[in-house]
Protein backbone atom coordinates (compact mmCIF):
# COMPACT_ATOMS: atom_id res chain seq x y z
CA UNK A 1 0.00 0.00 0.00
CA UNK A 2 2.65 1.93 0.89
CA UNK A 3 5.14 1.40 -2.02
CA UNK A 4 1.72 2.67 -4.52
CA UNK A 5 1.47 5.71 -2.82
CA UNK A 6 5.33 6.36 -2.93
CA UNK A 7 4.76 5.63 -6.82
CA UNK A 8 1.24 7.74 -7.07
CA UNK A 9 3.22 10.48 -5.63
CA UNK A 10 6.16 9.70 -8.19
CA UNK A 11 4.08 9.59 -11.13
CA UNK A 12 2.34 13.13 -9.82
CA UNK A 13 5.31 14.72 -9.79
CA UNK A 14 6.88 13.58 -12.81
CA UNK A 15 3.12 14.97 -14.00
CA UNK A 16 3.54 18.34 -12.53
CA UNK A 17 7.62 18.36 -13.51
CA UNK A 18 6.77 17.70 -17.38
CA UNK A 19 3.67 20.09 -17.14
CA UNK A 20 6.17 22.91 -15.52
CA UNK A 21 9.21 22.37 -18.20
CA UNK A 22 6.05 22.49 -20.78
CA UNK A 23 4.82 25.83 -19.46
CA UNK A 24 8.92 27.32 -19.23
CA UNK A 25 9.08 26.10 -22.83
CA UNK A 26 6.05 27.82 -24.10
CA UNK A 27 6.50 30.71 -22.02
CA UNK A 28 10.49 30.70 -23.58
CA UNK A 29 9.42 29.94 -26.93
CA UNK A 30 6.65 33.30 -27.02
CA UNK A 31 9.51 35.62 -25.55
CA UNK A 32 9.04 39.29 -25.63
CA UNK A 33 10.65 39.62 -28.98
CA UNK A 34 8.83 36.74 -30.67
CA UNK A 35 5.47 38.73 -29.08
CA UNK A 36 6.00 42.00 -31.06
CA UNK A 37 6.83 40.29 -33.86
CA UNK A 38 4.12 38.55 -34.08
CA UNK A 39 1.97 41.72 -33.40
CA UNK A 40 3.90 43.58 -35.95
CA UNK A 41 3.76 40.80 -38.64
CA UNK A 42 -0.13 40.25 -37.80
CA UNK A 43 -1.03 43.97 -38.20
CA UNK A 44 1.14 44.17 -41.35
CA UNK A 45 -1.28 41.45 -43.28
CA UNK A 46 -4.04 43.31 -42.82
CA UNK A 47 -2.69 46.50 -43.93
CA UNK A 48 -1.04 44.53 -47.16
CA UNK A 49 -3.95 42.75 -47.75
CA UNK A 50 -6.65 45.42 -47.59
CA UNK A 51 -3.99 47.57 -50.02
CA UNK A 52 -4.17 44.98 -52.87
CA UNK A 53 -7.55 45.99 -53.37
CA UNK A 54 -7.50 49.44 -53.48
CA UNK A 55 -4.54 49.51 -55.71
CA UNK A 56 -6.73 47.30 -57.97
CA UNK A 57 -9.43 49.98 -57.89
CA UNK A 58 -6.95 52.52 -58.46
CA UNK A 59 -5.45 50.68 -61.54
CA UNK A 60 -8.75 50.14 -62.79
CA UNK A 61 -9.74 53.53 -62.38
CA UNK A 62 -6.74 54.74 -64.14
CA UNK A 63 -6.90 52.40 -67.02
CA UNK A 64 -9.69 53.97 -68.26
CA UNK A 65 -8.60 57.36 -68.76
CA UNK A 66 -5.42 55.98 -70.23
CA UNK A 67 -2.50 53.48 -70.60
CA UNK A 68 -2.81 50.12 -68.47
CA UNK A 69 -0.21 49.34 -66.23
CA UNK A 70 -0.48 45.80 -67.76
CA UNK A 71 0.51 47.27 -71.39
CA UNK A 72 3.12 49.58 -69.92
CA UNK A 73 1.54 52.73 -68.63
CA UNK A 74 1.91 54.76 -65.88
CA UNK A 75 -1.02 57.02 -65.66
CA UNK A 76 -1.82 55.23 -62.15
CA UNK A 77 0.38 57.26 -60.62
CA UNK A 78 -1.70 60.61 -61.29
CA UNK A 79 -4.56 58.34 -59.54
CA UNK A 80 -5.36 59.37 -55.56
CA UNK A 81 -6.89 55.99 -54.87
CA UNK A 82 -3.79 54.22 -56.32
CA UNK A 83 -2.12 55.99 -53.80
CA UNK A 84 -3.94 55.34 -50.99
CA UNK A 85 -3.45 51.66 -51.72
CA UNK A 86 0.38 52.81 -52.25
CA UNK A 87 0.19 54.48 -48.41
CA UNK A 88 -1.61 51.71 -47.22
CA UNK A 89 0.84 48.96 -48.11
CA UNK A 90 3.63 51.18 -47.19
CA UNK A 91 2.33 51.02 -43.68
CA UNK A 92 2.01 47.49 -44.04
CA UNK A 93 5.62 46.85 -45.31
CA UNK A 94 7.11 49.12 -42.22
CA UNK A 95 5.34 47.00 -40.23
CA UNK A 96 6.10 44.14 -41.71
CA UNK A 97 9.77 45.27 -41.83
CA UNK A 98 9.82 45.70 -37.71
CA UNK A 99 8.85 42.20 -37.49
CA UNK A 100 12.00 40.66 -39.02
CA UNK A 101 13.99 42.51 -36.38
CA UNK A 102 12.22 40.97 -34.06
CA UNK A 103 11.50 37.26 -35.00
CA UNK A 104 13.15 34.88 -37.67
CA UNK A 105 11.88 35.20 -40.94
CA UNK A 106 10.39 31.65 -40.95
CA UNK A 107 8.12 32.97 -38.33
CA UNK A 108 6.84 36.28 -39.93
CA UNK A 109 7.05 35.45 -43.63
CA UNK A 110 3.75 32.58 -43.32
CA UNK A 111 1.88 34.86 -41.20
CA UNK A 112 1.44 36.53 -44.76
CA UNK A 113 -1.46 34.33 -45.39
CA UNK A 114 -4.31 36.32 -43.76
CA UNK A 115 -3.04 39.11 -46.20
CA UNK A 116 -4.86 36.46 -48.95
CA UNK A 117 -7.63 35.65 -47.05
CA UNK A 118 -8.34 39.80 -46.13
CA UNK A 119 -7.43 39.71 -50.22
CA UNK A 120 -9.57 37.66 -51.30
CA UNK A 121 -12.15 38.54 -49.09
CA UNK A 122 -12.69 42.09 -49.87
CA UNK A 123 -12.30 41.18 -53.91
CA UNK A 124 -15.32 39.11 -53.64
CA UNK A 125 -17.26 41.96 -51.97
CA UNK A 126 -16.25 45.25 -53.69
CA UNK A 127 -14.25 44.09 -57.12
CA UNK A 128 -17.02 41.27 -57.37
CA UNK A 129 -14.64 38.45 -58.16
CA UNK A 130 -16.37 35.72 -56.62
CA UNK A 131 -15.08 33.01 -54.08
CA UNK A 132 -16.85 30.41 -53.65
CA UNK A 133 -17.04 27.27 -51.36
CA UNK A 134 -13.79 25.65 -52.53
CA UNK A 135 -11.66 29.22 -52.31
CA UNK A 136 -12.54 29.62 -48.96
CA UNK A 137 -11.21 26.29 -48.29
CA UNK A 138 -8.04 26.72 -49.84
CA UNK A 139 -7.89 30.47 -47.49
CA UNK A 140 -8.25 27.60 -44.20
CA UNK A 141 -5.52 25.23 -45.66
CA UNK A 142 -3.28 28.38 -46.25
CA UNK A 143 -4.03 29.59 -42.94
CA UNK A 144 -3.34 26.21 -41.52
CA UNK A 145 0.01 25.59 -43.18
CA UNK A 146 1.18 28.92 -42.56
CA UNK A 147 0.10 28.55 -38.40
CA UNK A 148 2.24 24.55 -38.54
CA UNK A 149 5.41 26.84 -39.98
CA UNK A 150 5.13 29.36 -37.18
CA UNK A 151 4.40 26.64 -34.36
CA UNK A 152 7.63 24.57 -35.03
CA UNK A 153 9.28 28.07 -36.20
CA UNK A 154 12.91 27.78 -35.03
CA UNK A 155 14.51 30.35 -32.19
CA UNK A 156 16.17 33.25 -33.81
CA UNK A 157 19.73 34.01 -34.44
CA UNK A 158 21.65 35.73 -32.01
CA UNK A 159 23.43 38.54 -34.14
CA UNK A 160 25.57 41.44 -32.54
CA UNK A 161 26.38 43.52 -34.83
CA UNK A 162 25.63 43.86 -38.86
CA UNK A 163 29.05 42.77 -40.01
CA UNK A 164 27.78 39.27 -38.86
CA UNK A 165 24.74 39.08 -41.15
CA UNK A 166 27.13 40.32 -43.97
CA UNK A 167 29.48 37.70 -42.99
CA UNK A 168 26.54 35.47 -43.52
CA UNK A 169 25.76 37.12 -46.95
CA UNK A 170 29.45 36.43 -48.32
CA UNK A 171 29.44 32.88 -47.48
CA UNK A 172 29.56 30.64 -50.93
CA UNK A 173 26.18 28.84 -50.98
CA UNK A 174 24.16 32.18 -50.42
CA UNK A 175 26.63 34.02 -53.27
CA UNK A 176 25.61 31.06 -55.47
CA UNK A 177 21.86 31.37 -54.30
CA UNK A 178 21.90 35.01 -55.30
CA UNK A 179 23.67 34.85 -58.11
CA UNK A 180 20.81 32.04 -59.34
CA UNK A 181 18.37 34.31 -58.47
CA UNK A 182 19.31 37.68 -60.16
CA UNK A 183 20.03 35.81 -63.43
CA UNK A 184 16.41 34.02 -63.32
CA UNK A 185 15.27 37.32 -62.84
CA UNK A 186 17.18 39.15 -65.87
CA UNK A 187 15.62 36.05 -67.85
CA UNK A 188 12.14 36.76 -67.11
CA UNK A 189 12.81 40.52 -67.32
CA UNK A 190 14.13 40.38 -70.47
CA UNK A 191 13.06 37.44 -72.25
CA UNK A 192 9.36 35.82 -70.83
CA UNK A 193 8.00 39.05 -70.04
CA UNK A 194 7.91 40.73 -73.86
CA UNK A 195 6.44 36.81 -74.92
CA UNK A 196 4.30 35.84 -71.99
CA UNK A 197 3.71 38.98 -69.19
CA UNK A 198 0.45 39.05 -70.50
CA UNK A 199 -0.95 35.42 -71.06
CA UNK A 200 1.00 34.11 -68.04
CA UNK A 201 0.54 34.85 -64.43
CA UNK A 202 3.32 33.30 -63.19
CA UNK A 203 6.07 35.42 -65.33
CA UNK A 204 5.09 38.91 -63.65
CA UNK A 205 4.90 37.00 -60.29
CA UNK A 206 7.86 35.36 -60.32
CA UNK A 207 10.01 38.42 -60.86
CA UNK A 208 8.62 40.23 -57.61
CA UNK A 209 8.85 36.29 -55.29
CA UNK A 210 12.32 35.70 -56.83
CA UNK A 211 13.52 39.46 -55.88
CA UNK A 212 11.69 39.34 -52.69
CA UNK A 213 13.43 36.69 -51.48
CA UNK A 214 16.57 38.74 -51.69
CA UNK A 215 14.63 41.86 -50.42
CA UNK A 216 13.41 40.11 -47.01
CA UNK A 217 17.18 39.47 -46.33
CA UNK A 218 18.09 42.51 -46.60
CA UNK A 219 15.14 43.97 -44.70
CA UNK A 220 16.03 41.55 -41.88
CA UNK A 221 19.74 42.82 -41.72
CA UNK A 222 18.94 46.24 -41.67
CA UNK A 223 16.12 45.74 -38.99
CA UNK A 224 18.69 44.39 -37.36
CA UNK A 225 21.12 47.42 -38.16
CA UNK A 226 18.32 49.83 -36.75
CA UNK A 227 17.21 47.52 -33.91
CA UNK A 228 20.73 47.86 -32.31
CA UNK A 229 21.52 51.27 -32.83
CA UNK A 230 18.01 52.02 -31.21
CA UNK A 231 20.04 49.79 -28.28
CA UNK A 232 23.12 51.90 -28.16
CA UNK A 233 25.71 49.84 -30.28
CA UNK A 234 25.94 52.12 -33.43
CA UNK A 235 25.74 50.38 -36.43
CA UNK A 236 25.22 53.14 -39.00
CA UNK A 237 29.21 53.82 -39.22
CA UNK A 238 29.57 50.15 -40.94
CA UNK A 239 29.32 50.47 -44.78
CA UNK A 240 27.33 47.07 -44.99
CA UNK A 241 24.62 48.92 -43.30
CA UNK A 242 23.96 51.32 -46.29
CA UNK A 243 24.78 48.80 -48.75
CA UNK A 244 21.92 46.91 -47.14
CA UNK A 245 19.77 50.01 -47.49
CA UNK A 246 20.32 50.09 -51.34
CA UNK A 247 19.98 46.52 -51.86
CA UNK A 248 16.27 46.91 -50.60
CA UNK A 249 15.40 50.09 -52.32
CA UNK A 250 16.20 48.64 -55.80
CA UNK A 251 14.66 45.11 -54.38
CA UNK A 252 11.25 46.97 -53.44
CA UNK A 253 10.84 49.04 -56.42
CA UNK A 254 11.75 46.17 -58.80
CA UNK A 255 8.78 44.42 -56.53
CA UNK A 256 6.31 47.30 -57.10
CA UNK A 257 6.79 47.75 -60.57
CA UNK A 258 6.01 44.22 -61.08
CA UNK A 259 3.48 43.44 -58.69
CA UNK A 260 1.39 46.59 -60.19
CA UNK A 261 1.36 44.49 -64.04
CA UNK A 262 0.56 41.77 -62.50
CA UNK A 263 -2.69 43.21 -60.44
CA UNK A 264 -3.38 45.21 -63.36
CA UNK A 265 -3.72 42.17 -65.88
CA UNK A 266 -4.57 39.29 -63.65
CA UNK A 267 -7.80 38.33 -61.30
CA UNK A 268 -6.71 39.54 -57.65
CA UNK A 269 -7.78 36.47 -55.71
CA UNK A 270 -5.43 34.42 -57.94
CA UNK A 271 -2.45 37.01 -57.84
CA UNK A 272 -2.45 37.46 -54.24
CA UNK A 273 -2.38 33.67 -53.24
CA UNK A 274 0.02 32.57 -55.99
CA UNK A 275 2.43 35.53 -55.17
CA UNK A 276 2.39 34.74 -51.50
CA UNK A 277 3.27 31.18 -51.60
CA UNK A 278 6.11 31.65 -54.44
CA UNK A 279 7.36 35.01 -52.22
CA UNK A 280 7.22 32.65 -48.48
CA UNK A 281 8.92 29.26 -49.96
CA UNK A 282 11.89 31.71 -51.68
CA UNK A 283 11.88 33.61 -48.65
CA UNK A 284 12.28 31.03 -46.20
CA UNK A 285 14.75 28.77 -48.96
CA UNK A 286 16.91 32.03 -48.34
CA UNK A 287 16.42 32.43 -44.58
CA UNK A 288 17.66 28.60 -43.98
CA UNK A 289 20.87 29.38 -46.45
CA UNK A 290 21.86 32.31 -45.08
CA UNK A 291 20.82 31.93 -41.47
CA UNK A 292 20.87 28.24 -41.50
CA UNK A 293 17.64 27.89 -39.44
CA UNK A 294 17.33 24.05 -40.13
CA UNK A 295 20.42 23.36 -38.75
CA UNK A 296 19.27 24.46 -35.23
CA UNK A 297 16.17 22.46 -35.34
CA UNK A 298 15.24 18.64 -35.20
CA UNK A 299 14.13 16.67 -38.25
CA UNK A 300 10.36 16.31 -37.22
CA UNK A 301 10.27 20.13 -36.87
CA UNK A 302 11.78 20.34 -40.34
CA UNK A 303 9.08 17.49 -41.78
CA UNK A 304 6.30 19.31 -40.07
CA UNK A 305 7.56 22.54 -41.55
CA UNK A 306 7.99 20.98 -44.91
CA UNK A 307 4.09 19.64 -44.82
CA UNK A 308 2.46 23.33 -43.87
CA UNK A 309 4.20 23.79 -47.22
CA UNK A 310 2.59 21.35 -48.82
CA UNK A 311 -0.45 22.35 -46.96
CA UNK A 312 0.03 26.16 -48.20
CA UNK A 313 0.19 24.75 -52.33
CA UNK A 314 -3.04 22.80 -51.77
CA UNK A 315 -4.63 25.88 -50.39
CA UNK A 316 -3.30 27.87 -53.06
CA UNK A 317 -4.68 25.47 -55.94
CA UNK A 318 -8.33 25.48 -54.74
CA UNK A 319 -8.26 29.38 -55.13
CA UNK A 320 -6.73 28.46 -58.63
CA UNK A 321 -9.52 26.17 -59.35
CA UNK A 322 -12.47 28.23 -57.55
CA UNK A 323 -11.75 31.03 -60.19
CA UNK A 324 -12.15 28.84 -62.73
CA UNK A 325 -15.88 27.45 -61.56
CA UNK A 326 -16.88 30.59 -61.05
CA UNK A 327 -16.40 32.07 -64.67
CA UNK A 328 -17.26 29.02 -66.62
CA UNK A 329 -16.02 29.17 -69.58
CA UNK A 330 -14.72 33.01 -69.75
CA UNK A 331 -11.95 31.51 -66.48
CA UNK A 332 -11.01 29.34 -68.94
CA UNK A 333 -9.22 32.12 -70.76
CA UNK A 334 -9.03 34.41 -67.96
CA UNK A 335 -5.59 32.82 -67.05
CA UNK A 336 -4.38 32.97 -70.44
CA UNK A 337 -5.97 37.24 -71.69
CA UNK A 338 -5.87 39.68 -69.26
CA UNK A 339 -9.44 40.45 -67.73
CA UNK A 340 -10.47 43.68 -68.35
CA UNK A 341 -14.59 43.84 -68.74
CA UNK A 342 -15.38 46.97 -67.58
CA UNK A 343 -12.79 48.63 -70.01
CA UNK A 344 -14.19 46.03 -72.73
CA UNK A 345 -17.90 47.37 -72.56
CA UNK A 346 -19.05 43.91 -71.24
CA UNK A 347 -22.29 43.62 -69.37
CA UNK A 348 -21.98 42.76 -65.41
CA UNK A 349 -24.63 40.63 -65.70
CA UNK A 350 -24.79 38.69 -69.09
CA UNK A 351 -20.87 38.91 -69.69
CA UNK A 352 -22.23 39.34 -73.23
CA UNK A 353 -20.28 42.46 -74.94
CA UNK A 354 -22.23 45.32 -75.43
CA UNK A 355 -21.58 45.47 -79.16
CA UNK A 356 -23.07 41.98 -79.96
CA UNK A 357 -26.39 43.14 -78.01
CA UNK A 358 -27.13 45.77 -80.21
CA UNK A 359 -26.79 44.10 -83.15
CA UNK A 360 -29.11 41.43 -82.07
CA UNK A 361 -31.52 44.10 -80.92
CA UNK A 362 -31.05 45.68 -84.29
CA UNK A 363 -31.65 42.57 -86.24
CA UNK A 364 -34.71 41.95 -84.40
CA UNK A 365 -36.20 45.35 -84.61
Amino acid sequence: MATTTVTTAAAATTSSSAAAVSSLSWREGMSSDNVKGLCLALSSSFFIGASFIVKKKGLKKAGSSGLRAGSGGYSYLYEPLWWVGMITMIVGEIANFAAYAFAPAILVTPLGALSIIISAALAHIILRERLHLFGILGCVLCVVGSTTIVLHAPQEREIESVTEVWDLAMEPAFLFYAALIITAAFVLIFHFIPLYGQTHILVYIGVCSLIGSLSVMSVKALGIAIKLTLSGMNQLIYPQTWIFTLVVAVCVLTQMNYLNKALDTFNTAVVSPIYYTMFTTLTILASVIMFKDWDRQSPTQVITEICGFVTILSGTFLLHKTKDLSDGLQSHLSVRLPKHSEEDGQDDVEGIPLTLRRQESLRDS
